[in-house]
Parts: structure tokens; C-alpha cells; sequence
């Protein structure tokens, strides 16, 4: 007799999320979390932001933790995308679209505390600091074994959900390969202050290095306007990088970006991420699935890495919902093939143009970059495909 429901292995956003959901659904749900809340060392919930896409913030809402997160989520009224060196450049505006906001941009770390409230509410229970160490098959459940401080544990599940990240240990075990390909750079986070109120414009600007993004923050502890900046950098600049002193540093940022902003006037504390399209092969396995990074880590440039592992949640609670009402097994293959089927087109699209995107704007071939340009100009001035493509990056 299994243990629980559901198992969700890693308790970060899309983890927690998931079991949320999943817990609504009447389940009995466990997460296996290695970190604590409020520790140092819980990668979803540090200081880095995250753009949210509307679509997103209609299921955060359905899911009743919008409004506390709201107060601390900055709202995206309009995207600028323009390239560093030639004509073109694309405007996008949420007037356009007929909603308050294109998306929002929140700092991982106020996401923690929400989710872990919602989470004891809903009746999940948490096991952490804890991790996966194996598992078995058993009857109509995977038994898992499970470290927790010193003792080692087993539980059993019916359906066990990989939420631990690009270096998932349950797709490891469960021996599903990935497709990896690594993108010549990393991408350079930090929080900057501009000289100008940013007044809700996300920024996407291609250099012949790499983009850089900067996307609109609430005020910080100082009141002031910040920006959330990621900026790709070659691989073999990355450590000069982030040697170089806050003033040298925001002057060869003011070199690359511009001054729509006018001068940057201060950074914050900067990190460097290495930047790889990672795919499983498959999603699924006999009572497993993955989801969020453990299935897809993208390219940061559109921002659509954590809508995509969203969208994954929402699939799959639909689901369990609708197992849970017809009396029927989580973990069963028909619900995961119906899974894996729902998913694949969405996850399909989004990293290949994603992927597509990084690539096109990394050639420094100018005839192409002219080319690019007159895209952007083409893409500025055609209202109908604008809105469409603003759209599909809401996740509508």
C-alpha cells in the first residue's frame, strides 16, 4: 500500500507549484525537498527575478496566491527589442492586447515564502532537507528510498514527479538521456539601478556578444526604480567580468546597452550562469514524470523558461484532477502518455524558438544582422502578427 499519492522530488517553483495543485486536486501529496525554507542554498528562491507571462499569473491566481504575491511583482506595460549597432527595433505594448500587464517580473525569493504557505495549508506535507537516493518498482507504486539528516527511509507513491532541476537525480535513476547543447557564453545576473524610471519596459537588446535583457523591478529597501539585468557574455570574458569594479562594470554595460535608461547609477551583487538547451528524450517513465527544468532548461532570452515549467504544472494537474474524479490511478501509463501527448507540441515550439532566437542573434555576419533589423522593423509595423506574437508570449 503506497505511502501517498503523489511524490513530488524538489521543492523549488515549479515543485511547489505542482504540488499545490496537485494537493487541490484531493491527492495526498509529499515533496522531498533538500533545503529548507529560508536557507541558503534553495536556488529557486534566491535573489534573481523571474518575468512572468500573464498566462502564468491567471494560474498563480487560480491557484489563490496571487494576491500575495502581487505587491512585490513588477508589472511589464511594454517589451523594446532592438539591436545594438543597426536600424530596427520592435515595440510591444499591453494596450495592444487589451490586458493590465504583458507579464510581471518577481524576485524568486518572495516566491518562498508564499508557496510554502500555501503548501501546509493545502494539507502537503514536506520532508526536508532530504533526497532521493534510489528507487524500485513495486506492485501499483514506486518505492522510494529517501535520506533525510542521517537515516535512510523508504516511500511509496503511485506517481513520483521530477521537479529537481536541470541535473535531475530521478531522471538520472530513472534513465531517461537528455539532449545537451551548450551555448557559447553565460549569462551574467545582477540588479542594477538606471538613471531614469524604467516605468514598466522590459528591454531585450542584441549585441554582437549577447543580449542583454533588463527587466523592470519594484522599488527596492532605497525606494529607487531597479532593473533585474542578464547580460550574456562570451565564455572567455565571464570571470574578467565579474572581477571588474561597479564602476567599470556599469560603464561597459552603458557601452553595450545605450541610454534609454540614461546612466546607470549602481549594481548590485553579480552571479554568471552557464547557458545550455537541455531536453530529455522522454518525460516519462513507468510512474514518473518531469517536469520544469528536470524536462527542459532554455535559453534565457525570451523569458519563457519558468512559463514553459507553468504550463507543465497546469497539464498535469488538469489531469490528476479529472483521474481524481474518475476514481483512476496517477500514476497510470494512459495518464502519462496523455501527458506527454498534451505537452509535446507547447514544448516543441517554445524551445526551438527559443533556441532559434539565441542562435540567429549571436552571428555577427552583418549582412545578417541587416536582415535581422529589418525583421524587427517588419515585425514593429505589422500590427496583427505583433499581437500574435505577443501573445503566444503571454502563454495564451
Amino acid at each position: 500500500m503506497p505511502d501517498v499519492d503523489v511524490a513530488v522530488i524538489g521543492g523549488g517553483m515549479v515543485g511547489a507549484t505542482l504540488a499545490l495543485a496537485a494537493a487541490r486536486t484531493g491527492f495526498s501529496v509529499r515533496v522531498i525537498e533538500a533545503h529548507p525554507p529560508g536557507v541558503d542554498g534553495q536556488p529557486s528562491y534566491d535573489d534573481r527575478a523571474t518575468a512572468l507571462s500573464w498566462g502564468s499569473r491567471r494560474m498563480l491566481d487560480d491557484l489563490g496566491i496571487w494576491a500575495d504575491l502581487a505587491p512585490h511583482a513588477e508589472p511589464i506595460r511594454r517589451i523594446h527589442v532592438s539591436q545594438r549597432g543597426y536600424l530596427g527595433a520592435t515595440r510591444m505594448d499591453h494596450h495592444d492586447s487589451g490586458v493590465e500587464a504583458l507579464g510581471y517580473v518577481l524576485i524568486n525569493r518572495h516566491l518562498g515564502p508564499v508557496l510554502h504557505q500555501a503548501l501546509e495549508a493545502s494539507g502537503a506535507a514536506v520532508t526536508t532537507p532530504a533526497q532521493l537516493l534510489d528507487y524500485q518498482e513495486g506492485e501499483d507504486h514506486l518505492i522510494l528510498k529517501i535520506r533525510q539528516g542521517q537515516e535512510d527511509r523508504s516511500l511509496g507513491a503511485r506517481l513520483v514527479v521530477g521537479a529537481d532541476g536541470t541535473g535531475s537525480r530521478l531522471r538520472a535513476l530513472a534513465g531517461i538521456d537528455v539532449h545537451e547543447s551548450p551555448y557559447e557564453g553565460s549569462a551574467i545576473i545582477a540588479n542594477v539601478t538606471p538613471g531614469q524610471d524604467h516605468q514598466g519596459v522590459a528591454y531585450e537588446r542584441f549585441t554582437d556578444e549577447g543580449p542583454i535583457a533588463l527587466l523592470p523591478l519594484t522599488r527596492g529597501p532605497d525606494h529607487e526604480r531597479r532593473c533585474s539585468l542578464v547580460w550574456v557574455r562570451p565564455q572567455e570574458q565571464v570571470a574578467r567580468t565579474l572581477g571588474w569594479s561597479d564602476r567599470e562594470f556599469l560603464a561597459r554595460l552603458q557601452e553595450r546597452f545605450g541610454h534609454r535608461l540614461g546612466c546607470f547609477r549602481k549594481v548590485g551583487q553579480r552571479a554568471a550562469y552557464p547557458l545550455s538547451l537541455i531536453r530529455a528524450k522522454r518525460d516519462t517513465a513507468p510512474r514518473v514524470v518531469l517536469v520544469g527544468n528536470a524536462s527542459h532548461t532554455i535559453h534565457p532570452v525570451a523569458g519563457q523558461g519558468f512559463n514553459l515549467g507553468l504550463r507543465d504544472v497546469r497539464t498535469l494537474a488538469d489531469l490528476l484532477a479529472q483521474a481524481r474524479v474518475d476514481g483512476e490511478d496517477p500514476g497510470s501509463p494512459a495518464l502519462l502518455s496523455d501527458y506527454a501527448s498534451r505537452r509535446e507540441g507547447d514544448l516543441n515550439t517554445v524551445i526551438q524558438a527559443t533556441d532559434a532566437l539565441a542562435r540567429l542573434f549571436a552571428t555577427p555576419f552583418s549582412p545578417l544582422a541587416h536582415l535581422r533589423g529589418a525583421g524587427l522593423m517588419l515585425l514593429d509595423l505589422c500590427g496583427p502578427l505583433r499581437r500574435r506574437v505577443a501573445r503566444k508570449g503571454m502563454g495564451l
